[in-house]
Formats: structure tokens, sequence, C-alpha cells
């Protein structure tokens, strides 16, 4: 596949490097030629410095020839003309825009984005997508991931096996035999800084943290199985009132009426419009770092502070002070990837990283084969993939035992009518079917020609 990504940031090079990784035709554009510079340096792509929307930087990227382009500058604007350029000079197939200012996408501006105005097949809106992993945290307490598959019927959670946990030391396959009306298959483990897929045989260890498809509605059981037992928060503070913030809190409000709410927004201006467009959050304006404001914000007895400023080090910090003076749980937004490793030592219970949401969002357009859904974990070492089996899969109408799956995935639920069918060795995959996997990623590729549409089929 031929791919143009405009904007060389940390979501465009994020993108470039899973995509040069698997053998794509990668050309990137952007203004600054330190980044660049970078990119030629670091990966296999071409780069090319310029401006993304201008028509004959498209062409010397190769937009003729293009199958894709992905537009993430900085800039909506920009990132809106680069489509609507590709689209109108070059033909581009498939156009991707981030775009980040909510006016654009307000419901009553709904035919903006058509074929026949500003033509772009898929807005990735970094907001609103990091927003719903916050609120996915916050309803799933104790799980450090958490995604929705095939319309919200399947959950795939991320759980953390503590010292405690009941089920460390006994084999995957006798789980199944001791609960067998649990609708949860662990399809992947991070251990030791190595992630892989565990046979029926293994065992889960101390430190281990599980990846775990299970039905939506199993997912408090499965929790509660692995020893987390923590309840939905009822006083929650966010710490930072920008869009994702406000977001945040709007849902909240919308959602669970019991949840009493505060925000901490160090702007005035932007604490009193939030303030007005709020009806029961209290909005205190403040830095996060001031401990008189926390103090004012009663973090104290909060059951989870969530750090939602732009800035990593306030989010750290404050999710650590507040941690210290007593808050049950906090959750913190980082993009700086080099932090991520600190965070377990830091005391940080959960943190979010706007770069792979973004990603994780793309990569399900890109993929190849009837791909649904997609979603990466530990920086792209593994995805958690939703795709719809096609008549002439390789996987209809056998046996999951006699199937040659690829090493390094593994099945973890198939959802069918409406129904969410635990996959076991005698389960046979119909034409049809959604199925969720954990697949590692020198796997994604098979995968991908797994639910390919074969030109048979026509």
């Amino acid at each position: 596949m031929k791919v143009i990504i405009c904007g060389a940031g940390r979501v465009g090079y994020g993108i470039a490097e899973r995509l040069a990784a698997e053998e794509n035709d990668v050309s990137v554009i952007d203004t600054s030629a330190n980044l660049i510079q970078g990119v030629r340096d670091t990966l296999d792509v071409r780069g090319y410095v310029g401006h993304g929307a201008h028509p004959e930087m498209l062409a010397q990227a190769g937009a003729r020839q293009a199958d894709m382009i992905i537009a993430v500058t900085l800039y909506d604007e920009v990132n809106m003309v680069a489509c609507q350029v590709a689209h109108s000079l070059f033909n581009v197939p498939t156009k991707i825009a981030r775009i980040r200012a909510q006016s654009y996408l307000h419901p009553q501006w709904g035919d903006l984005f058509s074929r026949d105005h500003m033509p772009i097949d898929v807005i990735i809106s970094p907001e609103v997508e990091v927003g719903q992993v916050v609120l996915r945290r916050i309803a799933l307490p104790g799980a450090t991931d958490a995604v929705r598959f095939a319309d919200d019927a399947v959950v795939m959670v991320a759980i953390e096996c503590l010292e405690d946990c009941p089920v460390v030391n006994t084999p995957l396959d006798q789980l199944s035999e001791l609960f067998p009306d649990l609708n949860a298959t662990v399809v992947g483990v991070w251990r030791s800084e190595k992630l892989f897929v565990p046979h029926s045989s293994d065992q889960l260890e101390t430190g281990d943290l599980a990846y775990v498809v299970c039905q939506r509605d199993s997912v408090r059981r499965t929790l509660g199985l692995f020893g987390h037992e923590e309840q939905e928060a009822a006083r929650i503070v966010i710490a930072g009132g920008g869009n994702i913030g406000y977001y945040v809190a709007r849902a909240i409000e919308e959602r669970q009426t019991r949840t009493r709410l505060k925000i901490i927004e160090n702007d005035r201006a932007r604490a009193v419009s939030i303030a007005d467009q709020l009806d029961r959050t209290v909005v205190i304006n403040g830095s996060a770092l001031d401990q008189e404001i926390l103090l004012e914000a009663d973090v104290p007895s909060a059951d989870l502070i969530v750090a939602l400023t732009n800035d990593d080090q306030v989010n750290i910090l404050t999710s650590v002070m507040a941690k210290r003076m007593g808050c049950e749980a906090n959750m913190a937004l980082i993009n700086n990837p080099s932090y991520h490793d600190f965070t377990k030592t830091l005391g940080i219970d959960a943190h979010i990283n706007p770069r792979e949401v973004t990603i994780s969002r793309i990569l399900q357009h890109v993929r190849r084969g009837r791909i649904r859904a997609v979603y990466s974990v530990q920086k792209g070492a593994a995805e958690i993939i939703e795709a719809e089996a096609m008549e002439t899969s390789p996987l209809v109408g056998k046996p999951l035992r006699e199937l040659d799956l690829p090493t390094g995935v593994r099945i973890g639920a198939i959802y069918r009518d409406k129904t969410v069918i635990r996959p076991y060795g005698d389960t046979r995959i119909k034409a049809r079917d959604r199925v969720i996997m954990f697949a590692t990623l020198d796997a994604v590729r098979h995968v991908e020609q797994m639910f390919r549409v074969s030109l048979e089929f026509f």
C-alpha cells in the first residue's frame, strides 16, 4: 500500500513507523526540516520538507499513485485542505484527517465532510477518542486498559496480577474448567518487558499484565476473579478543563447522576467558560500543583483524580501529590512515551497515551481485509483486532483446533447474531462472524490475509 502522511509529529511519526515496519510504501511531508530529517534517519520512508496541502508537494510525494492520505498536522485547516487537494487533483481513494476543533464536528454541520463538499472519509478527533478511553477506565476500576468491540458486546481488559491474585499459578485450561460459565479468554500476557500469546497449559504469575477478552456482562466478574474488587469512583477530581477534561465532565454529568465532580483549571477565562456550560460540576480556578487548591477540591477524600492537562509533568506530579494526600486512585494523561516506564514506580495507577489512542483509530482504516476495529497495545507490540469472516476465509468451517493459526495469534471471542461465543477447540467460525483476536506485530499481516476477500468471491 502506498500511503502519504502529512505531519511528522508524534502521531505522524508513529503511523509511519508502524506502516514502514510492515513494508508499506510511505512518504511523509512536514514543514519542519528537523522532523523530516529525523524521519529519514530512523525509518525506511521517504521524507519531504514542504506544505502538506500544496499540490506540487503532494505530487512530489507520489499522490498520483497513492492509496491513502493521512493528514495529521497540527492544524485542522491544513489537514482538511490536504484531503481536498488529494481528492480533487489526484483522486486518492482514502482520505483520513485529524480534526481537533469541535465546532467543525457539530451535528448541525454534518454534511461538511461529504463527498460533494469536503471529501474526507475518516475524521479522527483526538479529544473525543481520548475522552472515551478515560470514561472507559473510570467505568472499570481495576482495569489497566479497556476497549470495546462488536457493537460494545465484547470488551478487552488489561488486568494486573497482584500478589493476592487468586488465579496465579493455575493453568489457563483449568480456569476454563473451574468457571465454565464465564465468557472470558486470556489472549496475551506482558511479563518481564515481553509480550506473548499464552498456551492453555501456561500459568499467570504475580506481576503479569493479562489481556483478557470477555463478554461485556462478564467484565466485573472477570476483574473480581483476578482480585480486583475496586468500586466505581463516586467522587472524582479532574485536573485540566481543556477539551478532554470538559468532554469527560459533560459525559459523566449525563451518564452518572450520583457522581460528585470537581474540575481544577488554571486559566481563569476557561474556568469561567466551562463553569457556565456544566450543570453539576464544581469548577475551581487555580494550579493543580498547588496543595491549597487540591485541598479546596477536597482531593484527600476523593476516590479518583484524573490529570488531563496538556503538560505531562503537571499530570504526573498532580497524580503523585493527590495520592500522597489520600486520594484513593489516580489516572494521568502522558504524551511522552519515555515517561511510561516510570509510572508504576511513581505510584500512578493508570496512564493514557493520546498518541497510541489516535494511531489505533487510524490503523483500523489502514488494515487490509474485513478489519472492523483495531486497538494497539504495549507501544505497538501487538493489536487487538476485530474482523469479519467472509465465505472465502480459511478460518470458516473448520474446528478451531484444526486451524493453522500463525504463531502470535489467539482468538478471544466470536460475535454472531448479537451473541458472544467463547472459543473452544470444537468451535467453528461461520461466514459473517466477527472474530476478536490478539495478534503480535509480526502476525498482523497474516491476520489481514485471513480476512481478505479473494477475487473468486466475486
